[in-house]
């Protein structure tokens, strides 16, 4: 029984955290929609362009999760193909190529919304033993 009270006012305390990461209504709806978009669930439009020509190299359209890569200095993209098939396409990061990333869709975040994964090798097992019968 005492482990599972400091479990819980670890979680409070957790929770209470929570709220302080973020200065305004804006920084929550950004982190929500990029939590969307890395779920797959946002379609966005990415567009690679070559600077010195003024001209785009080509775009990827679709479900996809970004991350940019520093120490490689490349864009990495990961899109949804099917139910439960993805593509991952790496693009170099140079001085005469930049890239925009156009959300196509409108998403539909909570500035109150949030939501607690945890992974099941992280918890630990707690044993709850209740008396039956009042003995």
């Amino acid at each position: 029984m005492k482990k599972l009270k400091i479990i819980v006012i670890i979680m409070l305390i957790m929770f209470g955290l929570t709220g302080c990461a973020f200065d305004s209504d804006a920084d929550v709806a950004s982190y929500n929609v990029s939590k969307e978009a890395d779920k797959f669930k946002v379609k966005r439009r990415i567009v690679f362009i070559n600077l010195r020509s003024d001209s785009y190299l080509f775009e990827i359209t679709g479900n996809c999760s970004i991350e940019t890569d520093q120490v490689d200095k490349q864009l990495e993209v990961i899109c949804k193909t099917g139910a439960d098939s993805y593509q991952k396409h790496f693009l170099r990061l140079a001085d005469e190529t930049t890239y925009t990333v156009e959300q196509l869709q409108y998403s539909e975040v909570s500035k109150y919304d949030y939501e607690i994964v945890f992974k099941p090798e992280s918890i630990i097992p707690v044993k709850i033993e209740t008396e039956i019968g009042g003995k």
